[in-house]
């Protein structure tokens, strides 16, 4: 077992159906204090370091209703430890290095009957291993090594087997196709976080009455020119009145008039709503957008960190600042427009600008830290920290508190 004082880095990385929206995540954990050659060379995180991470922090927090994906070593495959998991909300990725023998088929039939979801991680096909793809629910297929050519042969080999097969380091939104019209169900990778060649869109009318009513609020606008970009845009409107009237708030009684809203919600909430609009308003799949999941998460991270590091010397306006730097860094993948047209909309602060375009200045580290974090470079993140001045107990709380807000937020929008 880990020692409460081990310290240890977090990952989590989305894993997306074939509508692009998010139904799990697979955790990484590593331990601080590990080499890092080492640690490439088992590929995986230690029990200790799993169970530690566990300890510190709900599942449920993390995944936010969705599938856990957990590396398990054969060490961790056979002991008692994997049953301290969310049974049905965990799938054990069995690594490429365990020999699927009979001990492990057995293993795995025995942790199937108890209701885990099990995983071939890096998967090369092999007909000798007919047996093991009877049992198991997924088989990772990691689409870099096999190579796209061998692809069709694996799909169709796999196909005779009740299994999902799902695309790991899927990077290109063209990667995704192939691997879709091939049949995967599942695609794990960041091509949905990628700016596709700009096709320089028009931005359709709400999500321009969002950008407007965003730069108004950015630039502290009277309540009354507020209120009339509202009365412009019927949807908007709507959407403001059935946020304020949700239970979240716990009103009484039923907001009639968009200026009684616009006072209740206080013009930071409104800011972030409008924010986070921007997502959901933009795309049918709304609250299950990877993109707005990613950029959530990213500004309430930068928005948290921000108010650890200031303490009580720090202003609302600082973490806020943070927060929108978080969100706005995703809307040139989201429109398909460059960035420098979208802050060219908003009259946008300098350190505000120079964090989105350069990654410069103290936002701009830690917005760099985030990403690097997303894609689980904790190498990197390890240096972005140091230069952002951030603990990595810090950081973890944090992250926590991120995924713990995010998840609250989906449950006042379902």
């Amino acid at each position: 077992m880990g020692t409460p004082s081990e310290k240890f880095f977090l990952g989590r990385q989305p894993i997306l159906d074939r509508n692009q929206e998010i139904v799990g995540y697979e955790l990484l954990f590593r331990s601080a204090d590990i080499d890092h050659a080492v640690f490439e060379s088992y590929s995986h995180a230690s029990s200790s370091v799993i169970t530690h991470a566990l300890a510190s922090f709900g599942m449920h927090e993390v995944l936010c209703g969705k599938f856990g994906f957990i590396n398990v070593h054969l060490g961790l495959l056979l002991s008692e430890m994997l049953e301290l998991l969310p049974i049905g909300q965990t799938v054990l990725e069995l690594l490429e290095i365990i020999q699927l023998d009979d001990q492990v088929i057995k293993r795995c039939r025995e942790l199937k009957e108890l209701g885990f979801l099990l995983a071939l991680d890096d998967h090369e096909f092999d007909a000798a291993n007919n047996e093991i793809y009877s049992v198991v629910d997924i088989i990772k297929i990691d689409i870099l090594l096999t190579g796209m050519d061998a692809l069709p042969e694996i799909v169709r080999q796999l196909r005779k087997y009740p299994v999902k097969i799902l695309a790991e380091k899927v990077e290109k939104i063209e990667q995704f196709q192939i691997c879709y019209d091939l049949g995967f169900d599942l695609f794990q990778g960041y091509f949905f976080a990628r700016p596709v060649v700009l096709n320089r869109k028009k931005i359709d009318i709400s999500s321009l009455a969002l950008l407007k009513l965003l730069q108004q609020l950015t630039m502290g606008a009277s309540i009354e020119v507020i209120e009339m970009t509202f009365k412009e845009n019927p949807g908007l409107s709507f959407n403001l009145l059935k946020l304020v009237n949700s239970v979240a708030l716990g009103m009484r009684e039923k907001i009639k008039t968009l200026r009684h809203a616009i006072l209740l919600l206080g013009m930071n909430q409104l800011r972030r709503w409008t924010q986070l609009s921007l997502f959901s308003e933009h795309d049918a799949r709304g609250i299950n957008h990877p993109l707005l999941e990613m950029a959530a998460v990213r500004g309430r991270l930068m928005e948290i960190m921000v108010k650890q590091l200031a303490g009580r010397a720090g202003s609302d306006e600082q973490a806020e600042t943070a927060f929108m730097v978080g969100i706005l860094s995703l809307l040139d993948v989201l429109f398909e427009i460059p960035i420098e047209e979208i802050i060219a909309n908003l009259n946008l602060t300098e350190d505000v600008s120079s964090a989105l375009l350069k990654r410069e200045g103290k936002l701009g580290k830690m917005l760099m830290l985030v990403e690097k974090l997303e894609v689980t470079d904790f190498d990197a993140v390890t240096v972005l920290l140091e230069q952002c001045g951030v603990s990595l107990d810090h950081l973890l709380t944090a992250q926590i508190e991120a995924f713990n807000w995010r998840s609250t937020i989906v449950h006042q929008e379902d």
